[in-house]
């Protein structure tokens, strides 16, 4: 099955470049969709270009804080100098959303 996300230009980069493996999402109704070996066109919002991923798998957690305990920052997307902080995700969810749907890290490569 194919799957089509948004992504914005920084994100979306780091997949490009194959040094952000793990892409963060609430796991609402459209994420429960998605299975290993599924693929994901992702289109950024930026400059609208596309690149597809091929699923690995899929981590679930309650909460982001649980999520960023299991992964180095480099694989979610946070370069050398930068600290990882799950509170960063908070500006895309909100503390109601996440505690509704969980979250989940989906490992993907490039294909």
């Amino acid at each position: 099955m194919i799957h089509i996300m948004k992504l914005q230009d920084a994100p979306f980069k780091m997949i490009k470049e194959k040094t952000k493996t793990i892409e963060l999402r609430l796991y609402d109704e459209k994420r429960r969709k998605i299975e290993p070996d599924d693929i994901i066109e992702f289109h950024n919002i930026k400059t609208e270009e596309t690149i597809k991923v091929k699923v690995i798998n899929l981590y679930k957690y309650p909460d982001f804080t649980e999520l960023y305990k299991h992964f180095d920052k480099q694989s979610l997307g946070y370069k050398t100098e930068e600290t990882k902080n799950s509170k960063n995700m908070e500006q895309y969810y909100s503390e109601d959303e996440i505690k509704k749907y969980g979250v989940v890290g989906i490992e993907i490569i490039v294909i």
